[in-house]
């Protein structure tokens, strides 16, 4: 594979937000996030707790900190390694956000009370196992949109009630992709292995827009004066800063990025396996099949996670299509649509072109994720997610008035779909530079 043939200005790269929406409707004027209790979101936990082991399970309650600052903040004060903690889900800056996370702490009594402005500590348990990634059933999640009409109440009722019975579009938002929105291009730059264009990506002026306050950092990298930068950026950013600190000390391109922690490499490739998904879930949204099985989808049961072939032959077969639809409704299945990497089942018939087709809208082949050292590996994510227990009020406090929205999602979906369908991207997206 000539990789010279990919070698495209990430200028031309597409963003990697989904671009439509399933109910089209006009845009409503309004703004979330305007203070972080305004974003409220609550960890539904999968199982009970024993009261006895070695893992100190605790609720934490954490208003506009990262999820990176969170752990290091309990790390520090339970004296362990941040690799000590575990945690299902990483939860939103711009919100208040209450979720669970463990400590590894064998033989050890439980930490003293936690004094932190921004984190509180709600309730602690012992279990015997670690808190991994993934193990919720989901979120509960209670926004309140400001400087918006209520008279817009009963459409909002109305486009709940519809989201419950046809699904949200599962698409990543833009949490997904960092800041700068530009998380899928340097992954797609590590899977071309430009190191160079990597760190002009990561630390330089010439690619991704960032903020204006940003521009000397940037400018003295470009000068080479590695050692100068590192003192431009923050403790928290730990990538730019290994990064900087590895060219300072005379590394090569590749060693500079190879000396960012790999969970971070992870998440930039994890950022263009998600761009990718998005763009098959566009081209499905303008088909109108985001709901409904086409030759060759493979089928994603909601509970459990397996995966089974939607062939021409059962689509012609009545019984079998309407038993499809049944399980449809009843948001047992969906269609799906690529993580791409290394041992996924790829699409057939109608739905495999319309895969390769997104990886090529980021100027990539199929080949580039079927290296079985590539990581992450593949896996399928489902079109569309259940939306359960939805309500929807205005009301009135000490900032104005508001429109109270609330409902339940399952785990790795985001409440972002749900508000650009209801308000429009410009009220749903958080993703200013200022």
């Amino acid at each position: 594979m000539n990789e010279s043939a990919f070698n495209v200005p990430c200028g031309s790269i597409p963003a990697p937000l989904c671009q439509c929406s399933l109910l089209q409707t006009a845009p409503l004027a309004g703004k979330i996030k305007a203070r972080p209790e305004d974003f409220l979101v609550e960890e539904l936990p999968l199982y009970d707790l024993t009261g006895d082991g070695e893992h100190l399970h605790m609720g934490i309650q954490k208003i506009g900190i990262r999820h990176d600052e969170l752990i290091d903040i309990v790390a520090r004060h339970c004296g362990v390694s941040p690799r000590a903690i575990g945690y299902a889900g990483m939860k939103d800056k711009h919100a208040v956000a209450q979720q669970s996370l463990s400590i590894h702490l064998p033989g050890q009594p439980d930490p003293r009370p936690l004094e932190h402005p921004h984190v509180h500590i709600l309730w602690t348990k012992r279990h015997q196992a670690k808190l991994r990634i993934g193990q919720l059933l989901g979120n509960r999640f209670a926004i309140r949109v400001r400087d918006i009409e209520p008279s817009c109440i009963p459409r909002i009722h109305r486009d709940l009630y519809r989201l419950s019975k046809s699904g949200v579009p599962n698409a990543f938002g833009a949490q997904r992709f960092g800041y700068r929105l530009n998380g899928h291009i340097l992954g797609r730059l590590l899977v071309l292995q430009d190191w160079q264009g990597f760190l002009d990506e990561l630390l330089g002026a010439t690619g991704t827009p960032f903020p204006q306050w940003q521009q000397d950092r940037r400018d003295t990298f470009h000068k080479n004066e590695f050692r100068a930068a590192i003192a431009h950026w923050a403790q928290s950013d730990l990538a730019e800063r290994a990064a900087l600190k590895a060219l300072s000390e005379g590394a090569t391109a590749k060693a500079a990025v190879k000396a960012i922690k790999p969970q971070m490499r992870d998440f930039w490739i994890c950022a263009l396996q998600s761009a990718i998904f998005n763009s098959v879930l566009d081209q499905r949204l303008r088909a109108n099949t985001f709901d409904r099985f086409i030759a060759g989808d493979l089928a994603f049961l909601h509970k459990g996670g397996a995966i089974f072939r939607v062939t021409q032959l059962m689509l012609d077969s009545e019984q079998e299509a309407a038993t499809l639809q049944t399980r449809m409704n009843a948001f047992e299945i969906s269609p799906s649509a690529p993580l791409a990497g290394p041992g996924v089942m790829w699409g057939e018939d109608a739905a495999l072109p319309i895969e390769l087709n997104a990886i090529a809208q980021f100027s990539l082949a199929q080949q580039h994720f079927l290296d079985p050292s590539f990581q992450p590996s593949g896996s399928r994510r489902p079109l569309r997610i259940a939306l359960t227990h939805p309500q929807a009020e205005s009301g009135v406090d000490e900032h104005g008035n508001f429109v109270r929205v609330a409902f339940d999602l399952p785990k790795g979906a985001y409440a972002t779909n749900v508000l650009q369908e209801l308000f429009g991207g410009a009220i749903a997206q958080d993703t200013t530079l200022s």
